[in-house]
C-alpha cells in the first residue's frame, strides 16, 4: 500500500488484539493492505505481546518502555486505521478486561480438571502440588534477583524518611505483611491507604526522601498503575514487586523485583512473594543494625506493658 492519505483512510482498524497479532504476521509476509517500516512493525509486534502493559499504561510510559517517541505510537495507530492512539489502546483494554473477568473462574476450572485427571492424589495431592509449584516459583525468583538492586532497595528502605506500602486486592495482604515487618525495625512505616486516609491524601504527605513500595501482578489493578505513575511524577522513590518486565509497575524507575506466581491455586500464588518480602525485611534489619535492635526492644516493651501476649 502507498502512503497516499486517501488510501490510508481505507484501512480497516483491527477489532481486537488477536487481529493485530495476525496483522503483524501478514505485514511481515507482505500480504497486508497496510505497510509499516521495519521499526514501526517491530514496535507493533512488541505491543501485541504485552497487552496488559498497553492496556493500563500512558502513551508516555509506553514510549519509554519501547524506546520510541510518543509521536511514533500516535502515527502507528493512525497507520493501522485508528482515529487516535486512545482508540488503538481501547482495543487492548477491552481485550484485557474480557480476559481478566475470566481469570479466577479459569483458575478454578483448571483445579477441577486436574482433580478429574488424577483422582489418586486425594486431598494431600492437591497440597503437595501447590507446594511443589511454590518451590519452583521461589527458585525462579532467586535466579532473577540482582544483588545490586537488593542492596540498593534495603539501603533505601533503611534510610528513607518515611515508607509507605501499597497493594490492591490480593496484593493488599502482601503489603500488610511488608508494612508490619518493616514497622518492627524502623519508624514511620505504614500502608498507603491506612485507616481513615485515602490514597490521594497519603500521597500528598509524601515527597523526596520518602519511599513507596508497590506490589502488583497480572491481572494488574488500574489503581496500582495510577499510583505508580503519579508517585513517580511527584519525585517519590519507588520499589516495585511485580511479576514480569512487561508489568506496567516496572515502567516508572526504581528497584524492581520480578516474582513468579504461576500455580494451580485458584488465584495468584503468593508463596514466593512472602519469602522475598521476609528476605527484604531481614536485609533492611541488617542494614539498620543496632537501630533495628532498639526498635524491636521498644516494640517488646509496649507488648509487655499492654499484656498483649499470654504466657
Amino acid at each position: 500500500m502507498t502512503s497516499d492519505p486517501e488510501a490510508a483512510q481505507l484501512v480497516v482498524a483491527p477489532p481486537d488484539v488477536q487481529a493485530l497479532r495476525e496483522l503483524v504476521v501478514r505485514i511481515s509476509r507482505g500480504e497486508a493492505q497496510v505497510s509499516l517500516g521495519s521499526k514501526a512493525l517491530k514496535v507493533l509486534a512488541s505491543l501485541v505481546e504485552r497487552p496488559d502493559a498497553v492496556a493500563v499504561s500512558s502513551i508516555t510510559a509506553l514510549a519509554t518502555m519501547f524506546g520510541v517517541n510518543a509521536s511514533t505510537l500516535s502515527r502507528l495507530a493512525r497507520s493501522l486505521g485508528y482515529d487516535s492512539f486512545a482508540q488503538f489502546q481501547r482495543v487492548f483494554r477491552d481485550g484485557v478486561t474480557r480476559a481478566h473477568q475470566r481469570f479466577y473462574s479459569a483458575q478454578g476450572q483448571r483445579l477441577l480438571d486436574d482433580g478429574e485427571l488424577d483422582e489418586t492424589g486425594g486431598e494431600l495431592g492437591v497440597v503437595v502440588q501447590l507446594a511443589q509449584e511454590s518451590i519452583r516459583n521461589i527458585d525462579s525468583c532467586l535466579a532473577q534477583l540482582d544483588v545490586g538492586e537488593l542492596h540498593a532497595a534495603a539501603s533505601r528502605l533503611a534510610r528513607a524518611r518515611r515508607v509507605r506500602v501499597h497493594g490492591v486486592r490480593q496484593m493488599h495482604a502482601l503489603a500488610s505483611l511488608l508494612a508490619y515487618g518493616l514497622g518492627l525495625i524502623r519508624p514511620d512505616v505504614g500502608l498507603l491507604d491506612g485507616p481513615g486516609q485515602g490514597v490521594a491524601a497519603s500521597l500528598a504527605q509524601m515527597g523526596k526522601g520518602d519511599v513507596l513500595v508497590l506490589s502488583g501482578v497480572s491481572p494488574y489493578s488500574r489503581q496500582a498503575v495510577d499510583v505508580a505513575r503519579v508517585a513517580a511524577g511527584a519525585g517519590i522513590a519507588l520499589i516495585a514487586i511485580t511479576d514480569s518486565r512487561a508489568s506496567p509497575l516496572a515502567a516508572h524507575g526504581g528497584e524492581t523485583f520480578f516474582i513468579p506466581h504461576a500455580s494451580s491455586f485458584i488465584s495468584n500464588s503468593l508463596a514466593a512473594h512472602v519469602v522475598f518480602c521476609e528476605g527484604l525485611i531481614n536485609l533492611v534489619a541488617r542494614e539498620l543494625g543496632d537501630k533495628a535492635l532498639k526498635a524491636l526492644a521498644r516494640h517488646e516493651r509496649f507488648i509487655e506493658g499492654l499484656h498483649i501476649e499470654t504466657r
